[in-house]
């Protein structure tokens, strides 16, 4: 459970970046196939990532952070899905026509804005999940809208670019990437901050995702689809969540986001409280390994044995500060912990131990009191200081000291500009500086492609209908948790088509569509062998009264074998009683067993009690029965009648 805050007195804004795959047969700038793949990859390669200069002969913030890391590169590749262009040996080949023709129909979709001519850019990424250091990126439209409650959610560009690798490991100095998702077809939907909370963050999230699932051309599944949540509140900053893979986490990511920037803000004031400002903040560092020869610590001693070094940094003032907290479960601490993982690679826990260290953590191996005294005693630390201790590899040990030091400064300015990494338990975690404006830059690769006015009259013509535009159709006979399931399983086309041309109960279909056919799923039946002939076919059949829909579960998963036909299966499977036959159980039974209907379990809970009645008069007939028929029996005899 979250705790109550008040998003208004806040000053809480909410923007997002959602990232669908295009479904395409080819990637975006060569012929090589899309798709993923789970087999031992046949090569792979090993690269160091360099930043380079932008336009204006100056470096981007999260490049040069980057760099820092050392990261030691590797590139698993597939002969049939990776060629020379992912590997930045040979320019782009033509842009993928299909894959634009959908981001115009999109943007469009979005009410965007469309140039009369597009420009490829690359963005630079030195993370190394694209062999290249950037990413080649097309603004397609700008300008948008969609509609929500009442009032507009600004689109301010809706983007076309390739997908970067899927990270298969990472830890220390060595990341490994698979190269099978690079270069993937995907659209990015950049909203402006106009969420008011994180239900908000929620609903246009699923409401944008409906509207681009509504073209039937983009992929779904575990990977295909990536958010990325800005936040911010007033007096902090924008802070971007990165790849958050599920809708359903907006809502805790950007709640815990907003209570951590509120307690920055806090640790701010405390910190001016004790005159520790960027300019006045004071620290000292010093390398004592040979004060931890005989600990021990276990993490700090094998670090030692290994060759290592413990460093010390005193933050002057700082005392406390470090149990500080910034979150639910989350303590000012583990905001330098974060910094000092991903910077420095020294990624294995605890990471660093501090002075503040509360009772909870006195069960673990830590640096006796004793130990602590004689690191005092180095940096000549006293009451109110407080002293962190790290310890690995001389280099990775420098950068982890340099970076505590960084972020104790930062804390006096407030909220630090970052992308932060998602955690299992909803909270969050330091991924990188934030990228700056001078991570853009022309691709001179690509020349500009030309978007013709006739080209966009004519998707125009055939753009599929929107979320609100389907809600005005069906509104008034499914109810809007219905008609939303429809779309977000991607049948709302299906669904139509079915009603229009069967006219058959129109709850019926839609649960049918949503709830049946993945039940049949779980029972490990082909749905996906069950096409849109045979459904209209089936409730055809089911208008006309040739079975109850009691019986639609086994029509379709005799069906999903690809053997029968509807009508084959009704005639050599599906039994189906008469209403006499219905009738005259369900009376014979209710004789029977009539202290069931006076035992007051109808009244306590009917539809437990008719949903077991039913399964009674279907096992004694061994036969299909129309379930509105027996309902109606057991209402009669509940009343006397």
């Amino acid at each position: 459970m979250h705790e109550q805050v008040d998003y208004e007195q806040l000053g809480f804004r909410c923007g997002l970046e959602i990232h669908y795959q295009l479904d395409t047969k080819k990637k975006l700038f060569c012929n090589c196939p899309v798709g993923l793949r789970k087999e031992h990859h046949d090569a792979e390669i090993v690269r160091h990532m360099r930043p380079t200069l932008s336009e204006l002969g100056e470096y981007d913030g999260t490049a040069l952070m980057e760099f820092k890391t050392r990261k030691e590169v590797h590139y698993q590749l597939y002969y049939d899905t990776v060629c020379t262009y992912e590997m930045d040996d040979t320019p782009p080949f033509l842009l993928n026509g299909e894959a634009l023709e959908i981001a115009l129909e999109i943007a469009l979709l979005l009410n965007c804005q469309i140039a009369d001519e597009i420009h490829v850019s690359r963005k630079q990424y030195l993370d190394g999940s694209i062999p290249t250091g950037f990413q080649r990126t097309i603004a397609v439209g700008v300008n948008g809208w969609v509609p929500f409650k009442g009032r507009e959610i600004r689109v301010l560009q809706l983007c076309l670019e390739e997908d970067a690798c899927r990270e298969i490991s990472d830890s220390g100095h060595v990341i490994v990437f698979r190269t099978d998702r690079l270069s993937t077809p995907l659209v990015e939907v950049i909203t402006a901050a106009d969420m008011r909370t994180p239900d908000e963050a929620v609903e246009v999230d699923r409401e944008i995702g409906r509207i681009l699932r509504s073209t039937g051309k983009v992929r779904r599944g575990i990977g295909t689809v990536r958010q990325d949540v800005n936040v911010s509140i007033s007096g902090g900053t924008r802070i971007e969540i990165k790849g958050v893979p599920r809708t359903g986490l907006i809502r805790s990511l950007v709640h815990h986001e907003a209570v951590r920037q509120h307690a920055l803000l806090s640790l701010r004031r405390v910190l001016a409280t004790r005159g520790i400002s960027t300019d006045t903040l004071r620290s000292e560092s010093a390398i004592c390994t040979e004060l931890f020869r005989a600990t021990e610590t276990l993490p700090i001693s094998k670090a030692v044995m290994e060759g290592g070094v413990v460093g010390a940094v005193k933050l002057c003032g700082f005392a406390g500060l470090m149990v500080f907290p910034v979150s639910q479960n989350r303590l000012f601490a583990d905001e330098i912990r974060g910094r000092v993982r991903v910077i420095a690679c020294l990624d294995t826990p605890p990471i660093l131990y501090h002075s503040d260290l509360p009772r909870e953590f006195s069960h673990i191996s830590c640096p006796t009191e004793e130990e602590w005294m004689k690191v005092r005693e180095r940096l000549d630390a006293h009451y109110p200081d407080s002293v962190l201790l790290v310890w690995g590899n001389a280099k990775d040990v420098a950068t982890a000291m340099s970076e505590i030091v960084n972020r104790a400064r930062e804390a006096a300015q407030g909220v630090p500009s970052e992308t932060r990494q998602v955690l299992k338990e909803g909270q969050t975690d330091f991924e990188r500086i934030l990228p700056g404006p001078d991570r853009m830059y022309p691709d001179t690769d690509s020349a500009p492609i030309p978007i013709h006015e006739k080209a966009i009259r004519e998707l125009k013509e055939q753009l599929p209908r929107t979320p609100g535009e389907w809600r005005s159709v069906y509104g008034g006979i499914l109810s809007g948790e219905l008609i939303d399931q429809l779309m977000d399983q991607g049948v709302m086309e299906l669904y139509d088509r079915i009603y229009t041309e069967t006219e058959s109960d129109p709850a019926l279909i839609a649960t049918t569509l949503v709830s049946t056919l993945k039940a049949l799923n779980r029972k490990n039946a082909v749905p996906e062998r069950i096409g849109k002939d045979l459904l209209i076919d089936l409730f055809s059949h089911y208008k006309n009264g040739r079975f109850p829909r009691g019986a639609i579960p086994k029509i379709l998963q005799t069906a999903s074998r690809g053997e029968k036909s509807v009508s084959e299966i009704l005639e050599d499977e599906i039994s189906v009683a008469t209403e006499k036959e219905v009738r005259d159980t369900a009376r014979e039974l209710l004789m029977t067993d009539a202290y069931l209907a006076s035992s007051g379990v109808l009244e306590k809970d009917p539809e437990k009690r008719m949903n077991f009645f039913i399964g009674q008069v279907k096992r004694r007939l061994g036969k299909e029965v129309d379930w509105f028929c027996v309902r109606k029996i057991l209402e009669e005899f509940a009343d006397g009648e």
